[in-house]
């Protein structure tokens, strides 16, 4: 046989153009053999380049109620996400994140079948219900809703496992706040996993400001902030990924990192905040432009309140009337924010003004909110909270197992009823922060409560929501609430995630 001599530069100058035309895409059709059905590009496939940047920005999907109910399904799954330049393979609803907006009215069914298509759990549950565990359990958890904890509705204790699908009804009474809402899963042990990896949507129970024409009559903008978190393979498998605080990656609105906004000179826009992040405050400003807020956790202010930055703090929403100034280009974006530890900065969207001028007004005053003011008269008890944490001696070697995060020194047990309240009661709690490092963000579900004082010291204008700070080495926060209409049991708890699911929460049962 006759073999010709190959040098070994003109081997590897072969080798150099044979993995070039694979990286290109190309067949090597020259080598004129495809051994064992193998394709000639070993399987690269050439994908276009996705913007990073600056794309215009993009709202979810939106679903509407009809005839008095939102009958709709949700399919929990794996799916690969180009996110700011980044390939990710993580959980969803429909494939997306965020997932679609739900719009509804007050008095109105919400109805979902949701499957849950994520694969089988890898592992079993732990003997510390407070170490993250089973990541493909869920459920659903409407935020801010005043409506029953119990059965098929906004019930967080269900567990829906991989493989099944389930119903959920959720029901709104006629006289529910409106306002921007939003959903996420909170199935202890999986919610903070799922809800890093884009797990969550808005809800809008409309009709707020209808009578109000500056609002009525201005362009609406929904704003889903979140923070992208993931490992070296663009997944979030392990709870470390989560727990150091310097762990997300960059911020995103509705999924897209740094997108465009469009406004022309003199223009005013609705932009319903949601802060859909798991871990940590943001400390928000619009370069040369003031916010007016006009309403606060899907509860309406009874006046505008004007400012140049406006601090978020993960679960809260703001509703925020934007007046676009001269021609430009202008950033939003997150400034730097102690929270006990740095919280994350950069941009999050850009505005571009331009075009020909608008004439319109920010409204002159807003109509009475909603809820009544809760007088000291009104008060039937009292209760004080103390959130707590252990962390080992050097806090930054320390393994998220070495911390522990607690309530009045009891980390979550779905077994124990930490508090017995009698429907109907109006009450008077106090939450303080003992914990010296980290400040904390308290939310309780089903009943909104109105915030009298922060660290002692009263607000001016007691304020309504659903979730508020509690700074650190000994702050307070003071609220009243009335436990209202339904029965059951449901959670309070930090809404930074990760101490959430180390521990941070509490049951409510509410008794007739």
């Amino acid at each position: 046989m006759n073999f010709k001599r190959l040098s070994r530069r003109r081997l590897l100058d072969g080798g150099v153009a044979t993995g070039a035309a694979l990286l290109m895409g190309g067949k090597v059709a020259a080598q004129g053999h495809d051994h064992h059905g193998m394709s000639g590009t070993l399987g690269l496939v050439a994908r276009p380049k996705l913007p990073a940047m600056d794309q215009p920005l993009v709202e979810p999907e939106v679903r509407r109620s009809a005839n008095g109910v939102l009958q709709t399904s949700l399919r929990c799954a794996y799916t690969y996400r180009d996110v700011g330049g980044t390939r990710l393979y993580v959980r969803s609803y429909e494939g997306g994140s965020p997932g679609p907006t739900l719009r509804m009215k007050p008095g109105e069914t919400l109805k979902i079948r949701l499957t849950n298509d994520l694969p089988p759990n890898r592992d079993g549950a732990p003997a510390d219900m407070s170490h993250p565990h089973q990541f493909n359990n869920t459920n659903f958890h409407f935020h801010g809703a005043h409506a029953s904890p119990s059965g098929i509705a906004d019930n967080v204790m269900r567990s829906m496992v991989p493989g099944e699908a389930y119903d959920i009804e959720i029901e709104l009474p006629k006289d529910h706040t409106r306002g921007t809402y939003w959903y996420h899963p909170h199935h202890h042990g999986s919610a903070d996993v799922q809800m890093a990896s884009g797990m969550f949507g808005a809800i809008v129970v409309e009709g707020d400001f209808a009578d109000v024409p500056e609002i009525a009559n201005a362009k609406e903008r929904l704003l889903v902030l979140t923070q992208v978190v993931h490992d070296a393979r663009g997944m979030i498998e392990d709870f470390g990924t989560l727990f150091p605080e310097t762990a997300t990656r960059f911020l995103t609105v509705n999924g897209q990192r740094r997108p465009t906004i469009t406004m022309r000179p003199g223009e005013v826009q609705r932009w319903r905040l949601l802060h859909t992040g798991y871990q940590d405050n943001l400390l928000l400003e619009l370069e040369k432009h003031e916010l007016h807020a006009i309403a606060y956790d899907g509860i309406q202010l009874g006046a505008v309140e004007t400012m140049n930055k406006h601090l978020i703090l993960p679960g809260q929403r703001a509703d925020m009337l934007i007046q676009a100034g001269a021609p430009g280009t202008y950033e939003l974006r997150a400034l730097p924010y102690d929270q006990g530890h740095p919280s994350p900065v950069g941009p999050l969207a850009r505005v571009v003004v331009a075009g020909e001028p608008m004439t319109m007004k920010l409204p002159a005053s807003l109509p009475k909110p909603p809820l009544e003011t809760i007088k000291d008269s009104e008060i039937t008890g009292r209760r004080k909270l103390v959130f707590s944490a252990t962390a080992p001696e050097s806090d930054a070697a320390g393994h998220w197992q070495e911390f522990g995060f607690f309530i009045d020194g009891k980390k979550f047990n779905p077994h124990r009823i930490d508090h017995r309240v009698k429907l109907g009661s109006i009450e008077e709690w106090t939450i303080e922060n003992t914990h010296t490092h980290d400040d904390h963000v308290f939310h309780i579900h089903t009943n909104p409560f109105q915030v009298t004082h922060l660290n002692g010291k009263p607000l001016a204008t007691p304020q309504w929501r659903d979730t508020a700070v509690v700074e650190r080495q000994g702050g307070t926060l003071t609220f009243r609430t009335r436990f209202l209409d339904y029965t059951g049991i449901y959670m309070l708890h930090c809404h930074m995630m990760n101490h959430e699911e180390m521990g941070m929460m509490q049951t409510v049962e509410v008794y007739e």
